[in-house]
């Protein structure tokens, strides 16, 4: 699939002041870190989770428990895919039961894949809350499902995509809007 650029709508340094806002944020919400988690999605919610984290570290001087989570056989919609879906490991280093789990990722979109989260999440455990925390969402929801943190809600057409950039995995810290070529 082809595409081009139509618009940058989060530069490097908006990428960072939405980080320091979700952080602060989820700080206000749960009157500090007592018994907070956060949970990452692969690939790039779980970098956003580690900044989230070390953004949390800085502000409260305490380290939140951090896993990652793969949803690839959890989604509806795997075995639709033309091509077997590339997992990898879960790694939730944490009893999660009776936590507030905040869960994060890069693009709310459809919310299956955050379906799938949550069916995965509880697979682990029983915590007391899950909260959705994204950078990007750009609605289209085919569930009722809603975060409790955004950085940016940027409305799309259904011919356009935002593609997260992040230095970790890209090279480069953006948030993009393209237009998609079938």
């Amino acid at each position: 699939m082809d595409y081009k650029v139509k618009a940058v709508m989060l530069d490097a340094q908006d990428v960072q002041r939405v980080i320091v806002r979700i952080a602060h944020e989820i700080i206000e919400k749960n009157h500090g870190c007592k018994n907070l988690a956060l949970i990452g999605m692969r690939t790039r919610g779980e970098y956003i989770a580690r900044r989230i984290a070390d953004k949390i570290a800085e502000i409260e001087n305490v380290r939140v428990d951090l896993g990652i989570l793969d949803v690839s056989f959890y989604r509806d919609d795997w075995r639709m895919r033309l091509k077997q879906p590339v997992v990898q490991t879960s790694d939730i280093p944490f009893d999660i039961t009776e936590k507030t789990i905040v869960l994060v990722d890069d693009v709310l979109y459809t919310g299956r894949t955050v379906r799938a989260a949550l069916s995965e999440i509880m697979d682990f455990g029983r915590p007391a809350k899950v909260e959705l925390a994204v950078l990007v969402d750009r609605g289209h929801r085919e569930l009722p499902i809603q975060p409790d943190y955004t950085g940016k809600q940027i409305t799309t057409s259904i011919d356009e995509e935002i593609r997260v950039r992040l230095t970790e995995v890209d090279g480069a810290d953006e948030v993009l809007l393209v237009q998609v070529n079938q």
